[in-house]
């Protein structure tokens, strides 16, 4: 579906007011209005204690939005109390988008993942920064402490269902691409960056290095 060719996007068409929205897609059912909750409960701590990955969804104070993926073995989210949560921040390229977003503005949104199963786990709230290193210490993994958290208070939490994965067959092997069909990570870097001497050769070296050695 992605290579059809469409026509160009007529600015008359654009859907601009919420009335016109609900015209055309309507209104939630009464389950799907009452199944936001706004804490923790017994579910929610189950879902993300088998959660390997979650979708962390951030804006600065302009409303330029980004989002940005966080995994590690199941569980690696705390679970401080039913209104706190706290994702340990490993080492990645630097960029830093998430936390400066919330230094400006602490509005977050989560997508928790399980590996194999539809459903997701949504939670909005507000976010901080922490060093504080009794917190850190306990979410040590590969004997390394993370050098920041990130402490999420819980405002909204619920069950998105199935129908996006249902379609995109994302957790069935046999829609997957074979990995030569797979796009090339070190070819995508070095033709975006086009920095004199890094080929996607040498790119190639340094991803594979920083998998293998500096993951934690």
């Amino acid at each position: 579906m992605g290579g059809l060719s469409l026509p160009k996007i007529n600015p008359n068409e654009l859907v601009t007011t919420e009335e016109e929205l609900r015209s055309i897609l309507g209104y939630p059912s009464e389950l799907v209005n009452k199944k936001v909750i706004s804490h923790i409960d017994a579910h929610c701590r189950d879902y993300i204690a088998k959660s390997p990955f979650v979708f962390i969804s951030t804006a600065d104070a302009h409303g330029k939005c980004d989002v940005s993926p966080r995994g590690d073995s199941a569980g690696f989210v705390h679970i401080v109390d039913e209104k706190t949560i706290i994702i340990p921040d490993r080492p990645g390229n630097k960029r830093v988008d998430t936390f400066r977003n919330m230094i400006s503005s602490p509005e977050i949104g989560l997508l928790f993942l399980i590996p194999g199963f539809g459903e997701t786990l949504r939670i909005n709230g507000r976010a901080y920064i922490t060093k504080d290193k009794q917190l850190l210490q306990a979410m040590r993994a590969s004997d390394k402490d993370p050098l920041l958290g990130i402490v999420v208070q819980v405002e909204e939490c619920f069950l998105h269902c199935a129908k996006a994965f249902k379609r995109s067959g994302l957790w069935e092997p046999e829609s997957w691409l074979q990995r030569e069909m797979l796009p090339s990570a070190a070819t995508i870097l070095a033709d975006h960056a086009k920095l004199e001497g890094v080929t996607a050769e040498v790119i190639a070296d340094r991803l594979a290095e920083g998998y293998s050695k500096r993951l934690y």
